[in-house]
């Protein structure tokens, strides 16, 4: 028997040294596969991609813009053009940004990065051919306006090519290089500056249109899709007039929000104006001339744990062109894409406002927040909002805390907008591995928190525990997924997420639920009440996340 059992172990290691040996070949292996057919010829010029082992054809690193550099630095991004063959086999670098450190959840490994980044990534079916009209997925990454890359693997699009969508992803300038606004700029550019970051999605998104036939999508069967600040930018394309046309149906995931007001042209301008301060410079061509690095470190930031005190650049503005009007009066006069949308957001999404709520352990720790927050009104408040003990602190105050924000949020872009609005709350927790640690999240009590639902969406979960194992996946887990998957591919099919896998019927007046998508898929209705009276009575202090606060990516 010891001997039956050190064969075992042995055998055992050797399959542990095997897999480990196979995937560091694998890994190692960064090699071009052809692809048979290529090279594919589109508006830019020949392109050839590289078949993975799934037998997905996946086109990396694709340029849709020349490099935003020199005097393209600050300026509307040109299409790219070239004569020969682009070899497609690996993905471009993120736009400059802070790196991630390692010990965070949304650590996939290192990125090159740079100012040449305006890139995109498709994958595609392995029997797919032009023509085939497939639908068509775009995703935008978040990040605050200020990190994020199409890059990282959560975002990856192999699993969805294999549900059989054509996916497309790409890099869009983040921080200063794509939100700068400055007098000299507008003065450049005819009356507007800044918004460089949304130029960038709206071209990537017209590469689309114009070539995603030739890898066997439908140009007419295109949804773009975001979460954070990617949804923020879903919501200005769908505001801007410069992408109208270019999809028939978006998904804002955490969240949608239509309604809230952006910083205008001059008050960007007063910051393009302390940034050319804050760097020494005399003029906008002495700024062209500095590094990015330098740039960079002049920049606030406050994600990836980091407190770096700076000018802080607000990302989308009301520059009377990209986006001629405030939301409010856009929607108000009709003056938006209308299309079919999903609404989106997470049990336990971003609460600004709310973290004495939702930090809140016993119900002494409540009360005295919603005092806090709401002065006399506390008692009104709790009525709505009860928690008689310590065990129903944590899930009432997150429930207050999105119906005073992304709950609410979702529900009013379905009021405010014409075409249908499907709407979800994501509620699984991810099966993470006992005493799994990581530098941004309790994993004991973080639950469905900002992003939990992408890996669902985009069928990205094993990227999770590509360089570290920290989840244990059910079988439950990748049914939701592709239960999602579905949703996405039916809505670019026919404009409705609705399957028979996962019913789903629009928001109306008489249908005032949000689809619930946890340990069980099943429609919830709204709290009116609760969300009327937290929409009249804004929390009195309203603390901004912490430096050490989750990134919004």
């Amino acid at each position: 028997m010891p001997r039956f059992k050190s064969m075992l172990a042995a055998t055992a290691a050797l399959a542990v040294t095997s897999t480990c040996l196979a995937g560091a070949l694998q890994a190692a292996d960064r090699s071009m596969q052809p692809i048979a057919g290529d090279p594919v010829q589109t508006e830019s010029g020949r392109i050839a991609g590289t078949q993975l082992p799934s037998g997905v054809k996946a086109y990396l690193g694709i340029p849709f813009a020349q490099p935003p550099v020199g005097d393209l630095r600050w300026a509307p991004p040109r299409p790219a053009h070239w004569s020969g063959i682009f070899n497609a086999d690996r993905k471009g670098a993120e736009c400059i940004q802070v790196l991630r450190p390692h010990n965070i959840n949304h650590y996939f490994g290192e990125e090159a990065s740079g100012e040449d980044c305006l890139s995109l990534n498709l994958w595609t079916p392995a029997t797919a051919r032009a023509g085939d009209k497939r639908p068509v997925i775009v995703f935008i990454y978040g990040g605050g306006y200020t990190i994020g890359s199409s890059g990282m693997a959560n975002y990856d699009g192999e699993a969805m090519a294999k549900a059989g969508a054509v996916f497309v992803n790409f890099n869009y300038r983040v921080g200063a290089m794509g939100f700068l606004a400055h007098p000299e700029l507008t003065r450049e550019q005819g009356g507007a500056s800044g918004n460089y970051g949304l130029m960038d999605q709206t071209l990537a998104l017209q590469w689309v249109r114009a070539n995603i036939a030739r890898f066997g999508g439908a140009p007419d069967k295109v949804v773009i899709m975001g979460q954070s600040a990617g949804a923020g930018s879903v919501a200005a394309q769908i505001l801007s007039p410069g992408a109208r046309g270019l999809f028939r149906a978006a998904v804002m995931s955490s969240g949608c929000n239509l309604r809230a007001p952006k910083p205008t042209l001059a008050e960007a301008e007063k910051i393009g104006l302390a940034m050319q301060e804050k760097l020494g410079a005399h003029s906008l061509a002495e700024m062209r001339d500095i590094p990015a690095d330098r740039i960079l470190a002049a920049q606030a930031e406050s994600q990836l744990g980091l407190a770096v005190s700076g000018v802080h650049i607000n990302g989308p503005i009301v520059d009377g062109r990209v986006l001629p009007e405030q939301a409010a009066a856009a929607i108000a006069s009709g003056h938006y894409t209308k299309v079919p949308m999903i609404a989106s957001f997470n049990e336990d999404d971003l609460n600004f406002g709310y973290g004495p709520l939702v930090s809140a352990a016993t119900v002494a720790q409540y009360e005295a927040a919603a005092a806090k927050l709401f002065g006399a009104d506390a008692p009104a408040f709790l009525k709505l909002y009860p928690a008689k003990t310590d065990a129903e602190v944590r899930v009432t105050a997150r429930i207050a805390a999105q119906d005073g924000g992304m709950a609410a949020n979702a529900r009013a872009c379905a009021m405010d907008t014409q075409g249908p609005v499907f709407i979800d709350k994501f509620t699984r927790h991810h099966p993470y591995i006992p005493g799994v640690k990581l530098a941004d999240q309790d994993t004991a009590t973080v639950g469905a928190y900002h992003t939990a639902d992408i890996p669902y969406w985009l069928g990205t979960q094993d990227a999770y525990n590509a360089l570290r194992p920290t989840r244990q996946w059910t079988p439950w887990d990748r049914t939701l997924a592709q239960r999602m998957i579905g949703a996405l591919l039916a809505l670019a099919e026919t404009g409705s997420p609705d399957t028979p896998a996962m019913p789903w019927k629009a928001w109306s007046m008489t249908n005032d639920t949000a689809l619930w998508l946890g340990d069980t898929v099943e429609p919830h209705r709204f709290d009116i009440a609760g969300q009327a009276w937290l929409a009249a009575h804004r929390p009195v202090a309203a603390p901004m996340p912490s430096a050490a606060a989750r990134p919004r990516d």
